[in-house]
């Protein structure tokens, strides 16, 4: 009797599939594996898969490589962008500071009805406002740090600034990663890098399809 065929997934044109890009993104985002399933809400064997499947199509052999390495997924909005071959990479306004609270739904109650700001969403335990132009981002993380306010700076090429930056000797912590798709298809991007007293600092940029 002949064994029957296994039913393959269908082949995709991309380096990574959907599902181990969104794994790639949270690893380059700096979340640990345990930290990945409890999000993505799947098993934890189920991550360790999409990472071992990376490691071995991208050609890094580590997680630290792997923060580094970057490529734009096909059907991403920010291979839509047109790429200018001399095009300045400057720095815009400040477009997110970050916060550490110690019970999101308190703060996103506080900051809202009794400052005042507008809420804009809450994903997870992220809580995100409007502050005159400058989102402000509240995570909860048990006890607050005492080392606050990482600065998130807006560029409208994020692609090109990273190059840049790296050209001129940033050193970053990660390479461009998704963070974030909207309702809209709106996507977010960051890649975080340090100042000279290795303090953390980003920049991010939003694409749309």
């Amino acid at each position: 009797m002949k064994p029957r065929n296994r039913r393959s997934r269908p082949a995709h044109d991309d380096v990574l599939t959907p599902a181990e890009w969104r794994v790639v993104h949270a690893v380059q985002h700096g979340m640990t594996n345990r930290e990945i399933a409890a999000r993505r809400g799947v098993s934890l064997d189920a991550v360790k898969f999409h990472v071992a499947n990376a490691f071995a199509k991208v050609g890094v052999g580590s997680r630290k490589s792997l923060r580094q390495w970057f490529r734009v997924p096909k059907g991403s909005a920010l291979n839509s962008k047109e790429n200018e071959v001399n095009a300045a990479a400057p720095l815009g306004r400040i477009s997110q500071i970050s916060r550490t609270v110690k019970d999101i739904k308190q703060a996103e109650h506080w900051y809202a009805e009794v400052l005042g700001l507008t809420h804009l969403y809450t994903y997870g335990p992220l809580a995100f406002f409007d502050c005159g132009g400058t989102r402000l981002m509240l995570t909860q993380y048990g006890e607050p740090s005492p080392a606050e306010s990482i600065l998130y700076l807006a560029v409208d090429d994020i692609v090109k600034s990273h190059e840049e930056f790296r050209r001129r000797g940033v050193e970053f912590i990660n390479a461009p990663h998704m963070v974030h798709t909207h309702a809209d298809g709106t996507e977010e991007w960051l890649a975080m890098f340090k100042d000279p007293e290795g303090r953390p600092l980003a920049i991010m940029a939003q694409a749309r399809a």
